[in-house]
């Protein structure tokens, strides 16, 4: 075995070769390697508990990106991952052995040493490769350490003149040729040792403290392989170990050095992977930022410059850019023309850029970004066989995904459920049930189409570290529907605060969790009783109700939610009022939040009244008091004055002329400014407070009398209020408010002789025209479902076209 850690054409000891992970032009020298010494076993870079997981690797439905994932039996947040990609070296000499009957063995330090490692709780995730020269290191571990650490590929692209160590090596290795017929397929492995021996000579370890620990180990797998496989060996290993792994010493030192480590049991499988994750930006970060083109580097038999131009104008084609054959020829001559100006044996991902850009792009970066998350780092998810070795809910997950046809995608997608089809609604829970357990496979989001109770929308994509969550849930059950379950149990028991009891009770109608829902009931009961805050309990009641809803919806009992619902909102109405007297602006504020979250909570419940409740004392009558109590009061601050004042108009629950009332005492002068503000802020706040201004010009002739009247000491107190208020509305409707006030009170309109104005509709200006309006009817009739003469089979004795529509409008 050569001092350097290499050798030629010497059968005397192991090949070592020295490798960049998930570099093709290591894999494909790798591979030539093999093919020239077809050595009698392949020692490979990684955790020895995986030895008996190699066979999968040449499994027919085996298909890379994947991962090796070991993770703590006992604590399965606890893990690590190895990723291994189709241009992986580690991967192309682990299939070359299968290929070939020739045994594997992984040398690495043992990922039950590993996990055990990290005392601070953080992830280790060995074998990520994010070290140049292929140097495997924890993936979260150690920022502050990183910062000194060596970079040996840094080093070598800066003696050599590259300021881009990522240029140096793909020019060095990935975009060189595999070299003719009869070459010597060591010679670049015994180049690379030499170069990294003298690295290690320089600057020991470079600041990797763990590494003598694993390179002890690895030397004490190599000392065990020799003696059953003989010196006929090859090891595929990170080009920064191979002087370590060279270097001559003894068994008693190597053990000595692995001497009190600690240890945790550990469990070893197969995950899927993707291309996002081998890249930096992932947070799994894998050395390479390019993993789409490194793989097309990897599988492009030949001329791979043209072969990926043509898939780009692939794609652009699909997303209808006009791309011709005349591109992509003057796109690879320009490629290639910068390559040679800049003296690169290969164009690389910079010259076809500038090509795309300059020819395709016709001078702008449209369709970089594009490319980029298509092409250069790509969406592909690797697959795994169901034989693989799996924590008993990942099975149930798998089975769950095959019968319901919903299959795992690294491409973000959404998906439309109709909640009254079967598939659909297993589904939902399938997808609410795994959000429960902590497995985020799809979020909810809103709907471009329908936004009815029976439809849900989700926006679903697969990540791989989604593995690691299912291996943690697995303590929870076997099953999606049992673990789902259990946890939903765990959380009612430990829950802090009212709110978060309801959410869940929401969570467990929606994922249909029948037996976890009276264990959910009981601790919703026994905090709303003890829970006196009237800002948790209003928190509490809009999820509450949601879930009666919900219930209603999906077919699930949802009386005993009723009955707590309905007492939860009876709690408010008589805590709310004493409540809101006194409160500072941030108070006023958080209470004005809970006053509209009541309202839509009263507004879903909508229980009528009934014999047990006498006539006008239903849910919503109530709720209506309580927000007059709330309008009238003076010590209670503008702003929630404001608020309930509007709540009541839109409910129809003022009279003529109440608003106009309730806004006059407001804006009166003995009003403090700031507070008659408040009270503006609350009535016309939101998006569609400034229609309200538009079509009653009583009301903004109101705010405008009281802005005109504002003292010029307390103007620039109102300002920023009044600025927030207004800037909510949008462009349209500010700038008809500002013709509106601009004009001045509006002159009363004129009608012909003999002809009287008709008394104004509620909701329509004074003096509505007839013959218009009987124009819109037969539209209106039909969608509205009313017969031809209205709501009866009967017509109307002598209806008239106002009337008509004024009942329609009821």
């Amino acid at each position: 075995m050569s001092g350097r850690g290499g050798r030629t054409t010497d059968r005397s000891g192991p090949v070592l070769l020295g490798v960049r992970h998930h570099g093709p032009g290591s894999a494909r020298a790798v591979r030539a390697a093999l093919e020239q010494c077809t050595p009698a076993a392949v020692l490979i870079e990684g955790p020895p508990e995986a030895d008996e997981l190699v066979p999968l690797a040449a499994h027919a439905e085996m298909r890379p990106p994947v991962a090796l994932l070991a993770h703590a039996q006992d604590d399965p947040g606890r893990a690590a991952f190895w990723p291994l990609a189709e241009f992986s070296p580690e991967w192309v000499a682990m299939r070359w052995a299968l290929e070939h009957g020739v045994p594997v063995r992984f040398i690495d330090l043992p990922a039950a040493h590993s996990l055990a490692g990290g005392d601070d709780g953080e992830t280790a995730d060995e074998g990520t490769g994010e070290q140049e020269a292929g140097d495997q290191e924890t993936g979260e571990q150690g920022a502050g350490a990183a910062e000194v650490r060596i970079d040996p590929i840094g080093v070598l692209a800066e003696t050599a003149g590259y300021d881009d160590p990522e240029r140096w090596w793909e020019d060095v290795v990935e975009h060189r040729g595999g070299g003719g017929a009869g070459a010597d397929a060591l010679a670049p492995f015994a180049a690379l040792a030499e170069a990294m021996a003298a690295l290690r000579e320089t600057y020991g370890d470079g600041g990797h403290d763990r590494d003598p620990v694993r390179e002890a180990h690895m030397r004490l797998r190599l000392r065990a392989a020799r003696k059953e496989f003989g010196d006929d060996l090859a090891v595929v290993c990170g080009a920064w170990h191979v002087p370590a792994l060279a270097q001559r010493t003894t068994m008693t030192a190597d053990r000595q050095l692995l001497k009190g480590l600690p240890k945790v049991k550990a469990a070893v499988t197969w995950v899927p992977w993707t291309h996002r994750r081998l890249s930096r930006r992932s947070g799994y970060g894998a050395g390479i930022a390019s993993p789409g083109w490194y793989g097309h580097l990897f599988s492009a038999p030949d001329r791979p410059v043209e072969r990926w131009l043509t898939k780009v104008a692939g794609l652009l084609r699909e997303e209808d850019y006009a791309v011709s054959s005349a591109h992509v020829i003057e796109a690879v001559r320009l490629a290639e023309g910068l390559a040679t100006v800049r003296g690169r044996p290969l164009a690389g991902l910079t010259e076809l850029d500038d090509a795309v850009r300059a020819v395709m792009g016709d001078g702008t970066d449209a369709p970089s970004l594009l490319i980029h998350d298509r092409l250069v780092v790509g969406e592909v998810l690797g697959e795994v066989p169901e034989d693989a070795p799996a924590v008993p809910l990942q099975r149930d997950i798998a089975r769950s995904q095959r019968t319901l046809r919903l299959k795992p995608e690294a491409l973000e997608r959404e998906l439309e459920l109709d909640l009254r089809k079967e598939t659909d609604a297993g589904r939902s829970r399938l997808l609410h049930r795994l959000r429960l357990l902590g497995i985020p496979w799809g979020e909810p989001t809103r709907s471009r189409g329908s936004t009815g109770t029976f439809r849900e929308t989700w926006r679903l994509r697969w990540e791989p570290e989604l593995a690691v969550r299912v291996a943690e849930a697995g303590i929870w059950g076997t099953t999606v529907l049992s673990a789902a379950t259990a946890k939903a149990a765990s959380e009612a028991a430990g829950a802090a605060h009212l709110a978060e009891v309801t959410a869940l009770a929401e969570r467990c109608l929606l994922a249909e969790l029948p037996d976890a829902l009276p264990v959910v009931m009981q601790a919703l009961s026994d905090r709303a009783a003890l829970d006196a805050d009237v800002g948790h309990l209003a928190q509490a009641l809009p999820a509450l109700v949601r879930s009666v809803r919900y219930g209603d919806v999906r077919g699930t009992d949802a009386v005993a939610l009723r009955e707590v619902a309905t007492g939860l909102a009876e709690r408010v109405f008589v805590g709310l009022p004493p409540a809101c007297p006194g409160l500072d602006a941030d108070g006023a504020a958080d209470m004005r939040g809970h006053l509209d979250a009541t309202h839509q909570a009263v507004g879903l419940l909508g229980q009528p009244d009934t014999e047990r409740r006498p006539e006008g004392n239903g849910l919503r009558t109530r709720w209506a008091g309580v927000l007059r109590a709330v309008s009238e009061r003076d010590t209670v601050p503008g702003l929630l004055r404001g608020r309930a004042t509007r709540l009541l108009l839109d409910d129809g629950e003022l009279g003529d002329g109440g608003a106009e009332r309730l806004m006059g005492l407001a804006l009166s002068p003995g009003t403090p400014p700031t507070d008659a503000a408040g009270w503006i802020e609350g009535f016309v706040g939101g998006g569609d407070g400034g229609m309200l201004l538009v079509h009653d010009e009583r009301l903004l002739a109101l705010v405008d009398g009281w802005l005109t009247g504002v003292p010029d000491a307390a103007f620039t107190d109102v300002l920023p209020l009044l600025r927030r208020t207004f800037a909510e509305y949008e462009s349209g409707v500010r700038r008809t408010l500002g013709e509106l006030v601009r004009r001045g009170p509006a002159t009363a309109p004129r009608h012909p002789a003999g002809d009287a104005p008709d008394a104004a509709v509620p909701g329509f200006g004074p003096g509505l025209d007839r013959d218009r309006a009987a124009a819109v009817l037969p539209t209106l009739r039909m969608l509205l479902g009313i017969g031809q003469h209205g709501f009866g089979d009967d017509p109307p004795e002598s209806p008239r076209p106002a009337d008509d529509l004024t009942g329609a409008r009821t």
